[in-house]
C-alpha cells in the first residue's frame, strides 16, 4: 500500500539557536578586526575591503530575490520547495540596507572614500576634465539619493513578497498568490533598473573615467551564480539537518544545477563580450580598466584563475546530468562557485579601488578576510534567525502539489 509521505517535519522550522549565535560571534569578530586593521593600515584600505564584501553578500541576496519575484512571475510550480528558502536569504536585505550606512559616512564627512569622484580636489586637478563633465551625476548628494531610492525598492519588494508568503502559510488565501503574480512584473522592471544603477555607481565609478554599457549586466550574472550556488548548499545543509527531506527531491537539486550552470555560461558571455569589444577597439579610455588587472603576475593570475575557475571547470563539472543529480557533488560545486563569485567582485573592486593611476593594488590584505567573515556571518546569523521562527516551505501555497510531484524529463 502506498502511504504519502509526512511532511510534518519538513514544514517544522529548525532549532538554529546556537549556530545562530555562533554565526553572529563570528560575525561580530570579523567586523572588530576588520576595525582594527583599519586603524592599523588606514582606513582607505578599510573601506576597499568592506565594499568588496558588502557587495558579495549583497548580491547573494538581490539573486534571492530576482528568483521568487522570477518563479511568480513565470508561474513556476516545481520551485515552491526551494522558494521560502530564497525568501530568506532576500528577507536579509533590510539588515543590508544598514550594513551600508559605513560606505557612506566618508562621503558625508567630506572624504572621498573608495570613490574618486568624491574628492574635490581630484574633480580639480583632473587633467582630462571627465570628473568636471561627469560631475552632475557623480557628486556626493545624487549618490546618496539613489542608493536610497535602490534599497527602498529592494527592501520594499523583500519585504512584500516574503511576508505574503508566509501570510499565505496561515490563511492559505489564493489570492495572495494572484497578487504576488501581478506584482511580480513591475517588481521585476524595478529591480532591473536599480540593480543596474547600483552597480554602476557602486562598482563601475570606482573608475570614474571608465564605462562599460553592459557592466550592470556583468553585476548582475555574477549575483546569479553566486545565489544558484548559495542555495545548493541551503538546501543541503538544510536536508542534513532533517527538513525538506520530502519536499526537496533529486529532480530539484537538477534544476538548480541547471540554472546554476546556465548562469556560468551568462557570465561567461557577457565578461568575455565586454573584453573582447574592449580588447579590439583598443581605446585609452576603455583600456585603462583592464591595465592595472593585467599590469603584473597576481592580477594577471587572478585573471586567469576566473576564466579557469568561474567557468571552464564549472562548465566541465555541470555539464553532464550526473552530477547534478548527486546532492553532495551538487554542494561541493556550489562552495566552489561561491568563491569564484568573491574572487570576482575581488577583481572588480580591489584593483582601482586602491591603486592609484595605472598601478595595481596591494594584492590581499587580512582585512578582506576579517570583514568576508564579519559581513558572511552577521548575514548568515540572520538567516538562521529566520528559519528557527517561520516555515522552511510554503505548506498552503496552491502550487506545492506540483512541486512535490515534480519530475525532470
Amino acid at each position: 500500500m502506498n502511504h504519502a509521505p509526512d511532511m510534518s517535519k519538513d514544514v517544522r522550522p529548525i532549532a538554529t539557536g546556537r549556530a545562530a549565535f555562533c554565526a553572529a560571534v563570528v560575525g561580530a569578530l570579523g567586523l572588530a578586526a576588520g576595525v582594527l586593521f583599519g586603524l592599523r593600515d588606514g582606513w582607505d584600505v578599510f573601506f576597499r575591503s568592506y565594499l568588496l564584501n558588502y557587495t558579495y553578500v549583497l548580491s547573494l541576496a538581490l539573486g534571492a530575490l530576482f528568483f521568487v519575484m522570477l518563479q511568480h512571475l513565470v508561474r513556476a510550480g516545481w520551485s515552491v520547495s526551494l522558494r521560502r528558502l530564497a525568501e530568506l536569504v532576500a528577507g536579509t536585505l533590510p539588515l543590508l540596507a544598514v550594513l551600508f550606512l559605513p560606505l557612506l559616512v566618508p562621503l558625508l564627512a567630506g572624504m572621498p572614500g573608495v570613490w574618486e569622484w568624491a574628492s574635490a580636489e581630484a574633480v580639480a586637478h583632473d587633467a582630462s576634465g571627465l570628473l568636471r563633465h561627469k560631475q552632475p551625476y557623480l557628486n556626493v548628494p545624487f549618490f546618496i539619493v539613489r542608493c536610497v531610492v535602490c534599497f527602498a525598492v529592494w527592501v520594499g519588494l523583500a519585504r512584500y513578497f516574503v511576508r505574503r508568503s508566509v501570510a499565505q502559510d496561515a490563511t492559505g488565501d489564493v489570492q495572495l498568490t494572484v497578487r504576488m503574480q501581478w506584482w511580480s512584473a513591475p517588481g521585476m522592471l524595478l529591480y532591473g533598473l536599480t540593480v543596474t544603477f547600483f552597480a554602476i555607481d557602486a562598482l563601475m565609478s570606482l573608475n570614474p573615467h571608465w564605462y562599460s554599457t553592459i557592466f550592470g549586466v556583468y553585476f548582475f550574472s555574477g549575483s546569479l551564480v553566486g545565489f544558484f550556488a548559495l542555495l545548493a548548499l541551503l538546501v543541503y545543509f538544510v536536508q542534513r539537518a532533517g527538513r525538506l527531506t520530502h519536499a526537496v527531491t533529486v529532480e530539484h537539486y537538477h534544476d538548480v544545477g541547471k540554472l546554476a550552470f546556465g548562469f556560468v555560461v551568462f557570465w561567461a558571455y557577457i565578461a568575455f563580450s565586454q573584453y573582447l569589444l574592449i580588447w579590439y577597439a583598443n581605446l585609452p579610455e576603455e583600456t585603462v580598466w583592464y591595465q592595472p588587472r593585467q599590469g603584473d603576475a597576481w592580477w594577471t593570475g587572478v585573471s586567469l584563475l576566473l576564466l579557469l575557475g568561474h567557468f571552464v571547470a564549472p562548465f566541465a563539472a555541470l555539464l553532464s546530468r550526473w552530477p547534478k543529480r548527486r546532492k553532495g557533488t551538487l554542494a561541493c560545486a556550489g562552495a566552489w562557485l561561491l568563491f569564484m563569485h568573491w574572487l570576482d567582485l575581488y577583481y572588480l573592486v580591489i584593483p582601482r579601488a586602491h591603486g592609484h593611476g595605472h598601478e595595481p593594488a596591494a594584492p590581499l590584505h587580512l582585512t578582506d578576510v576579517a570583514l568576508l567573515a564579519g559581513l558572511a556571518g552577521v548575514c548568515v546569523a540572520a538567516i538562521l534567525r529566520a528559519m528557527a521562527r517561520q516555515a522552511l516551505l510554503p505548506e498552503r501555497d496552491p502550487r506545492l502539489n506540483e512541486a512535490l510531484s515534480f519530475e525532470n524529463i
